[in-house]
């Protein structure tokens, strides 16, 4: 995959007007968008499936977890959207049962391990026994043994979690800032090269690109910090 592949911009703003100005902004440079809950919920998943009819990805966060039977119908419906990624929480039946229904469909099912903006105490607090890495680890296993298409973890876990999930499962990272960029709410970042070195497969930016006053020049500047790294492991 080349660079353009393994960029994903996070669409994180409230409006489809604003993602729509951002994306004529990009332009060709990007082929892959991320959509969470915030444009979901304005309008946000007929504008996903325009935006894959066009011709471009779409990774659709929406982190589910439900009851098995509930899991397994939204699957079979995005799956019908032409969606290229999905997340959900990685707890093992909600994953099994999003696999079942996800055969014979190209949607990349994502497991979500633990959100980048959880700390230790985080998960203390919300009443887990584990430590972020340690948890980050369990659900990589278990997404594996489910039959998950790939993983979503903090750039700092990239290494550990590839030698648990193999080569060929995708491993997307978010909490990505370029040197000196502002971290925002993320504790867990890392600069796009160091991501790639790790591990990771696919890299989600959102408002290093989103909110820059040239979007396109910072797209094309990760890009090539990107193809850098890429070029250099072949």
């Amino acid at each position: 995959m080349s660079a353009r592949d393994r960029l994903i911009v996070g669409l994180d703003v409230p409006t489809i007007t604003e993602a729509e100005a951002i994306v004529a902004k990009l332009g060709d440079s990007v082929s892959f968008y991320k959509i969470g809950y915030q444009l979901a919920f304005a309008g946000g998943l007929e504008f996903a499936r325009d935006l894959a009819q066009s011709g471009k990805k779409i990774f659709l966060d929406m982190k589910l977890l439900d009851i098995d039977n509930t899991v397994a119908s939204g699957v079979e419906n995005i799956a019908k959207m032409g969606m290229s990624m999905l997340t959900l929480h990685a707890y093992p039946k909600a994953m099994r049962a999003a696999v079942e229904a996800a055969k014979g469909s190209d949607l990349c099912l994502l497991g979500v391990t633990v959100l980048t903006s959880m700390d230790e105490q985080d998960l203390v607090d919300a009443g887990y026994e584990y430590d972020p890495h340690t948890l980050v680890l369990k659900r990589a296993e278990q997404a594996r043994a489910a039959g998950m298409g790939g993983i979503v973890c903090s750039a700092e876990e990239s290494a550990a979690v590839r030698s648990i999930i193999g080569p060929d499962m995708a491993l997307v990272t978010p909490g990505i800032r370029p040197a000196g960029a502002d971290k925002g709410d993320q504790k867990r970042v890392m600069t796009p090269a160091d991501a790639l070195k790790a591990g990771s497969s696919h890299l989600v930016v959102g408002r290093p690109i989103v909110k820059a006053a040239d979007p396109k020049a910072a797209a094309l500047a990760i890009l090539a910090e990107m193809d850098a790294v890429l070029q250099a492991a072949r």
